[in-house]
């Protein structure tokens, strides 16, 4: 098969994953929209403030998982027959579940920010330095500062950088000097991608921060009392 279609089927695949809203469908089962409230998102930090960590920890492990297997699917089926190339096939299918779960065609493409689905496809490319720098970042951040928009932000330029230098210092299955460099780069290129969409959902957040009036995590704000960001009571 032409390495172009892998790629297109990849994508589609991963975004038929992606829109299984976690959030949203938690929420139907509990008689609210979760993307009328809070945030307005269907995502881990507004289902946790929503609705409360039971519904937060179950909304992070599907939109983990969502992410995760796909990308540990496409690994096993790719990794023997394209050794050189697999992990750009990784990052097509987790760029289509982030895509997916960000923009829902059945939910009018509102959904959620991506953070937990993108540590999924990130798990799933299995480059444990790059994990464990990852996770000691985030819990590191959201720890010191209670923000969690601030750790997923941070995150997303860490690893962005993170795997640019991995990639041309050759500790990734491309060789950066070799055959395999124009899918190096390409690979590159969607790294950027999921970056900039994860980090371009949180520009209201990151407005929020630079006026110090983002939400902490455990404070109890505008979900409890189930009311938008904006003020109006969604009850």
């Amino acid at each position: 098969m032409s390495d172009i279609y892998i790629r297109i089927i990849c994508f589609v695949c991963g975004y038929f994953c992606g829109i299984l809203e976690t959030g949203y469908i938690y929420g139907k089962l509990n008689g609210i929209d979760i993307r009328q409230y809070g945030s307005g998102n269907s995502g881990t930090t507004n289902a946790l403030r929503v609705l409360g960590k039971k519904a937060g920890l179950v909304v992070f492990i599907g939109d983990f998982f969502k992410a995760f297997i796909p990308c540990l699917v496409v690994r096993l089926l790719t990794q023997n027959s394209y050794p050189d190339i697999f992990l750009l096939f990784v990052l097509y299918i987790g760029l289509g579940v982030v895509v997916g779960h960000n923009f829902p065609f059945y939910l009018k493409f509102k959904g959620g920010k991506g953070v937990a689905a993108t540590a999924g496809m990130i798990a799933g490319l299995m480059i444990p330095l790059m994990i464990v720098i990852l996770i000691v970042l985030f819990v590191s951040v959201v720890a010191v500062t209670r923000y969690v928009s601030l750790g997923s932000i941070l995150l997303m330029f860490e690893f962005l950088t993170i795997y640019i230098i991995m990639a041309f210092s050759g500790k990734l299955c491309f060789d950066p000097n070799g055959a395999s460099k124009s899918e190096m780069i390409e690979s590159i290129v969607l790294a950027v991608i999921l970056a900039v969409m994860t980090i371009l959902k949180h520009r209201a957040n990151i407005v929020r921060l630079i006026h110090g009036e983002e939400n902490k995590l455990g404070e109890k704000k505008a979900a409890a009392s189930l009311k938008t960001e904006d003020g109006s009571d969604k009850a």
